[in-house]
């Protein structure tokens, strides 16, 4: 059983006033191209297929009409929500997808058995069993309780969690003993576990009652197909519990990543091995940092991997001259007649003095939803608890806003 891992598509982002139709457009025909080539029998998308519960037109299109596409390969597609989705517009077309070999879990589903699917070789036989664990959004699993400390409600949501994993692959082992007891079983995922190198990309999903799910708590399936870290890589050393990236950069601190998505092979023993599918890079993402002197050359060197049809698109932060307040005007003069695009200039906070940055004019576009908040917050005379539970507070909201949107 062949089976390609892949996740967090975000397709539909609006990236600092640009697109990315074109890289997901172009993602979605090497994907295929993979499919065909390595004979691939079912691929798992982990979860944030698109990147905000109410996507472009054109996003939903490039979703469908993969689907068709994929269709025509032979191979099946699983679908799993993340915590981007909107569980209402996965779910809409669920039905109709079924019809061309897509199954889409687009959140917890009441009756759990609708989340073990039969997953099939190209010949019809089932070649494994997954646990299709979608996004689980604490009101899931939990019910509110009353007087709950903090400690309190993480313990619990991680217990519902891992109480949701066992009951799920408990119905699986019950499947496979009908099935004569030689096929494996996976799981997928779309959450923090704890050790993740995460991106700036990444939202927190669990604010103030789980930071990270411990990988103890997960089943022992052959293969734990994970989502929401952009980043690739195992968890905790383990070979077979991996998060395989989003396959495009998502933030400039993803520009240097490989991207990749996982070739995953299965026996009736389990675990046969993964193979590495390294994605092409379809939009030059560069972050450059140092004075305007260092920049100059930088910049230079940049845009020798760009064109003019595709120019590089760049971040540029600032040190030593970070206090100039016509920044943008000299990055402007820097890049004149290269194929290049700064999206974002940024300063390097810090080694100038409070005067000289106030001086500087910072922008909003330069700073993030929460360093807008703590500036703000560092202006109030308030000791550490007081701004600690501000903090906390802040988060919270922002994260049901964010929730709310998908």
């Amino acid at each position: 059983m062949r089976i390609l891992h892949t996740s967090d598509w975000h397709l539909g982002q609006h990236f600092m006033g640009k697109t990315r139709q074109a890289e997901h457009q172009a993602f979605c025909d090497w994907l295929i191209e993979q499919v065909r080539a390595q004979a691939v029998d079912a691929v798992l998308i982990a979860g944030d297929i698109f990147d905000t519960g109410a996507p472009p037109s054109y996003a939903r299109e490039q979703y469908n009409r993969f689907i068709v596409e994929l269709r025509a390969t032979g191979c099946e597609l699983v679908v799993l929500g993340g915590n981007h989705d909107s569980v209402a517009m996965l779910g809409e077309s669920k039905t109709l997808l079924a019809q061309l070999g897509t199954r889409v879990i687009p959140g917890v589903c009441e009756q759990l058995d609708e989340q073990l699917l039969a997953l099939h070789r190209r010949d019809g036989s089932v070649g494994a069993l997954l646990c299709g664990i979608p996004f689980i959004r604490p009101r899931d699993v939990l019910l509110s309780q009353a007087g709950q400390s903090a400690q309190d409600k993480q313990q619990s949501l991680q217990q519902a969690i891992q109480q949701h994993y066992q009951n799920l692959y408990a119905l699986a082992e019950t499947k496979r003993g009908e099935l004569g007891g030689e096929v494996p079983i996976i799981a997928t995922g779309h959450l923090t576990t704890v050790g993740a190198s995460a991106s700036d990309s990444v939202r927190e999903i669990y604010v103030g009652s789980l930071e990270a799910f411990p990988t103890s708590a997960f089943p022992p399936a052959a293969y734990i197909a994970l989502g929401h870290i952009h980043r690739p890589q195992r968890v905790g050393g383990l070979e077979h519990i991996r998060y395989c990236g989003s396959p495009i950069a998502l933030s400039f601190d993803e520009a240097k990543q490989q991207k990749e998505v996982l070739l995953v092979e299965l026996d009736s023993s389990g675990l046969r091995q993964i193979t590495v599918l390294p994605v092409p890079r379809f939009q030059p993402l560069l972050s450059l940092r140092g004075s305007l002197k260092e920049l100059e050359v930088a910049i230079q060197e940049a845009s020798e991997q760009g064109t003019a049809q595709q120019p590089v698109w760049l971040e540029v932060l600032v040190g030593t001259d970070d206090y100039l307040s016509d920044l943008q005007l000299r990055i402007a003069a820097l890049c004149e007649g290269l194929p290049v695009e700064v999206l974002r200039i940024r300063r390097e906070r810090g080694n100038a003095s409070a005067s000289l940055q106030g001086q500087a004019k910072e922008t909003l576009d330069e700073l993030s939803v929460e360093e807008v908040f703590a500036q703000r917050l560092s202006s109030e005379v308030l000791d550490e608890t007081e701004q600690a539970k501000l903090l906390g507070l802040y988060q919270q909201v922002v994260s049901e806003l964010r929730e709310g949107d998908a």
